[in-house]
């Protein structure tokens, strides 16, 4: 179980890296406007969804391997690992997100500011806090 439960931490933390990271590279797409800067910054937030997608995908794997292989959070008293789960829940529709957003850069339909962007970008923040708490503190 240490080792199911040693990579899920790893793939966990390398898709928060990307979900840190590339609505950072939104912001600097909002405000840019050369072409050869948009076309790179483009190039690189195309990367780092494909990439970013690829550690999601063991990262739930691993968590719903911890859950339902080796019981973790089931029985009374762990309701925290619930109220995780629907966090999780949220974070996957933030990474959709954030590709769709991707899609209308890549399409020249944003209407968004890099202030927006800029709060965008501290939506991953909040929802890590949260799930660490619940995790290490299980408050109910």
């Amino acid at each position: 179980m240490l080792w199911v439960k040693s990579l899920h931490i790893v793939f966990v933390v390398s898709w928060f890296a990307g979900l840190f990271y590339l609505p950072r590279i939104l912001v600097n797409l909002a405000m840019e406007t050369e072409a050869a800067a948009t076309k790179r910054l483009l190039l690189m937030a195309r990367k780092l969804y494909r990439f970013m997608t690829m550690l999601a995908l063991p990262a739930v794997l691993f968590g719903l391997w911890l859950w339902l292989g080796y019981g973790i959070g089931k029985g009374p008293g762990n309701g925290w690992l619930h109220a995780k789960l629907a966090f999780v829940v949220l974070l996957i529709g933030y990474h959709h997100a954030c590709g769709s957003l991707l899609k209308k850069f890549e399409t020249g339909r944003n209407t968004r500011s890099h202030t927006w962007y800029r709060w965008f970008n501290e939506v991953p923040v909040i929802i890590l806090l949260v799930i660490v708490v619940l995790v290490v503190v299980k408050p109910f």
